[in-house]
């Protein structure tokens, strides 16, 4: 749990209320930018599997489980941003310090996709 209680997404309630319930797989998130949240909180707790599996089948492949968990460890996840978002897309900004401990923001337009009732991460442009 982040030092606030909050979920690492930046809402108003408990990681345990908000986002971990659809890590832990208990409820489908509801909206892209309910996934989006989600997988930023997965990031923040490094939760690689739930990362894995809620990337879109065609794009599974680009990544490994390896690497989305040294990405995830690597980093100190600070905050999220969001910027804007529709039924399919989402903006945000990720800050986060990195392993020299650097402040950095990753900024993100990312695009979604649903499927037999589950959000999908497809892919993002990174400004």
């Amino acid at each position: 749990m982040n030092n606030s209680g909050l979920c690492f997404c930046g809402s108003t309630i408990s990681f345990q209320d908000c986002c971990q319930k659809y890590i832990a797989g208990t409820e489908k998130a509801p909206t892209a930018l309910a996934l989006m949240k989600s997988r930023y909180s997965a990031y923040a707790t490094h939760q690689a599997d739930y990362l894995l599996n809620t990337t879109h089948n065609s794009q599974r492949k680009y990544y490994s489980r390896e690497e989305i968990l040294q990405w995830a460890t690597a980093n100190q996840w600070q905050k999220l941003e969001i910027i804007s978002a529709t039924e399919y897309t989402v903006e945000f900004k990720a800050y986060f310090l990195d392993g020299n401990k650097q402040s950095q923001i990753h900024h993100e337009f990312s695009t979604f996709k649903k499927e037999n009732g589950n959000w999908f991460y497809v892919d993002g442009k990174f400004e």
